[in-house]
């Protein structure tokens, strides 16, 4: 197959953990062909959507990963696979792309499908499953937020299109930061915020199950560093080896049909404790640090997912 992966530069990947260089990697070895370009070169030109960018063949060598050829514009319609990976945030540029990318279909795959990806962005597609998620509040009004920290107490506040663990804050019983970190947040964005009752249980870990076709295939846990919050591995987080609680496959079992009736092949949910946080659908990481503690190859199971839906 010739496939197409829209992504930020691929340079400058980790080799050892990016999801994207582990998807391509795993294409070459199955004979596909492979392009890479850069969501800043995608184009709507006269009826046909558009990309310039570069043939790409990978090697597991760090610096000398990506071998680029001349660049060239293509037919995006000339493909049979364009991979969606780009890193959020989930602006106005990144919905645009999902717009055109939406007009390739149905002759060309989009993974993850970029209609749903737009509709079901990170922090909202679990407000569909309430009773799995911790207290949660939306809102861009202090008097709204201040009223959720008042009931819950202790707290974690966020950028509601945020991603990396960047602009996250706890904010416990005693803190008196709230209405000066509203005032920071709203003067350079109109986005919402999104409030959380903050869970103990992120000190045990942060768990990341990666779905593929709506099934659980594994996970691994997210611990945060010493004095940190935040378990993302992008600020210190700590991979480690775990395993699937019953918990886990409850979660994973209510909302994994719903995935694959949209479209979104490689998912990766956030658990902590008892409770779902977060549907990845725009850019899921892990599958490298799983399958170096498990042994499963997650990358060829994402693909036999694809080439079975382009059969």
């Amino acid at each position: 197959m010739k496939i197409a992966f829209q992504m930020d530069p691929i340079g400058d990947v980790n080799i050892n953990a990016d999801s994207s260089f582990r998807l391509a990697e795993e294409a070459q070895a199955r004979g596909h062909e492979l392009f890479f370009y850069s969501p800043d070169h995608l184009a709507y030109q006269e009826g046909r959507i558009t990309a310039r960018g570069h043939d790409l063949r990978v090697q597991r060598v760090q610096g000398d990963h990506a071998q680029l050829g001349h660049a060239r514009e293509v037919d995006l319609a000339d493909f049979d696979v364009v991979w969606l990976r780009q890193d959020p945030p989930f602006d106005m540029h990144y919905i645009t792309s999902t717009h055109l990318l939406d007009r390739l279909a149905p002759g060309t795959l989009v993974v993850n499908d970029p209609f749903w990806v737009r509709n079901y962005p990170e922090k909202l597609l679990v407000l569909d499953f309430p009773d799995l998620t911790p207290p949660t509040s939306i809102a861009r009004d202090l008097s709204t937020i201040k009223a959720f920290k008042e009931k819950h107490g202790d707290i974690i506040l966020k950028p509601l299109y945020g991603n990396g663990g960047a602009g996250v804050f706890r904010l416990d019983a005693n803190d008196r930061n709230l209405s000066s970190l509203h005032e920071l947040f709203v003067s350079f964005s109109r986005e919402p915020l999104i409030v959380q009752k903050f869970l103990p249980d992120v000190a045990k870990g942060d768990k990341r199950v990666i779905l593929v076709e709506g099934e659980p295939v594994g996970a691994i846990n997210r611990v945060p560093a010493a004095g940190e919050t935040r378990s993302n591995m992008h600020v210190g987080g700590r991979p480690e080896k775990i395993g699937l609680s019953e918990r886990d496959l409850e979660i994973c079992a209510r909302i994994g049909p719903l995935l694959k009736e949209k479209g979104q092949v490689f998912v990766g949910i956030d658990v902590i404790g008892e409770y779902l946080t977060e549907i990845n659908v725009t850019s899921p990481t892990g599958i490298q640090e799983l399958e170096r503690f498990d042994g499963v190859n997650i990358a060829a199971k994402i693909w036999e997912a694809i080439e079975a839906r382009r059969a």
